[in-house]
């Protein structure tokens, strides 16, 4: 629950608004996310829908930029070793982006959160990604922004790295989100109408 004494701004925004202005963000202002908005965005994303009620998720924070550029270099490398059977226009576009020495995965943001479903199922992944997009929507209301990396699942579900961030074995990272301020207007994106396939 949010804390009544907190310092923290929160600004009280429409769920329409939200959803409408959100934005997959690339480019973040050096500065750090303080801990109780993010313990706040956390509580919201418990509250997302869970099949069966079994709230099938954990969750891992890292706000410690070496440990974010090590799990960027072993993106990057195993995004080279994934595709190197792949010969097409995708291929070639990831090679290149995970030769950038500079480049990094997670644009510089200034927080991770990963989203780890805490057991097998048909639906821990759906349930994960309800609890992602209630952070991401609830994240406008203290002006931060978020995108997904998809690109950093393999590396957080590696054995190395789930050692390391103390992810149990039978757990496994499904959305991983990064967070900050963003450093900078993001243009909005066009999206197709919906596919209604029937109406009855």
């Amino acid at each position: 629950m949010e804390n009544p004494k907190s310092t923290i701004h929160r600004t009280s925004i429409d769920v329409m608004d939200a959803i409408y202005n959100r934005r997959a963000v690339r480019n973040f202002l050096p500065k750090k996310v303080d801990s109780e908005i993010i313990n706040q965005l956390l509580d919201t994303a418990i509250h997302a829908p869970s099949a069966l009620h079994e709230e099938s998720r954990a969750f891992v924070v890292i706000q410690n930029r070496s440990v974010l550029d090590r799990i960027s270099e072993t993106a990057k490398l195993l995004m080279k070793n994934e595709t190197k059977d792949q010969h097409d226009l995708q291929r070639e576009h990831i090679i290149e982006i995970a030769e950038q020495k500079e480049f990094n995965i997670f644009y510089n943001a200034p927080a991770l959160i990963v989203i780890c479903s805490t057991f097998k199922g048909p639906f821990v992944s759906a349930d994960c990604w309800l609890a992602a997009e209630n952070l991401m929507l609830s994240a406008l209301s203290y002006d931060l922004a978020s995108c997904v990396i998809g690109f950093s699942v393999p590396a957080l579900n590696s054995p190395e790295w789930k050692t390391e961030l103390e992810i149990p074995e039978q757990m496994t990272a499904v959305a991983p989100i990064i967070l900050g301020w963003p450093a900078g207007a993001t243009l909005a994106t066009k999206h197709h109408s919906p596919v209604i396939l029937k109406w009855l």
